[in-house]
């Protein structure tokens, strides 16, 4: 299968929080403002997972006990930086040909808050189409808007 690389997906947000719990919601508490709809599984989303280091896994669990997996963790360095494998299709659906990454680094400003910049590297058979979706205004931007406000909370 070939797989296309297109431009990277990159957005970024201020959040009124230190570095340590900036980096603590995204990653060790993503189920808490990850949207419920935002799910690759067939049943109903109940949580979504990432787990607190390298090699773990990055998946959703549905309400009625099933798994659905969504990539790796590729790199994890609290406070400041974090690294999942996506491998997810444009459709949605899991798909280990995907070989994209999300890398999200987390920077302490002058303020007290954090600059958080989220990149979405993109390398599929169907890269330009699965870029569409998550550059979409349902995606990433809107996501990390998701995630200022439970920072915030």
């Amino acid at each position: 299968m070939t797989r296309i690389s297109v431009a990277p997906v990159k957005r970024s947000i201020r959040v009124n929080a230190p570095q340590a719990r900036a980096f603590d919601v995204f990653a060790t508490r993503f189920d808490s403002w990850w949207p419920r709809e935002h799910h690759i599984g067939k049943a109903v989303m109940k949580e979504a997972i990432i787990e607190p280091h390298a090699g773990g896994r990055w998946y959703e669990k549905g309400e009625d006990g099933s798994e659905c997996n969504w990539g790796r963790v590729l790199v994890w360095e609290p406070p400041s930086r974090l690294v999942l494998s996506w491998e997810i299709n444009s459709k949605f659906a899991f798909d280990e040909t995907v070989a994209s990454e999300v890398e999200v680094h987390f920077t302490a400003d002058a303020e007290g808050g954090t600059l958080v910049e989220l990149e979405h590297r993109i390398l599929a058979a169907d890269a330009q189409a699965l870029r569409e979706v998550v550059d979409s205004p349902r995606g990433w931007g809107a996501l990390l808007e998701i995630y200022a406000a439970k920072v915030a909370a």
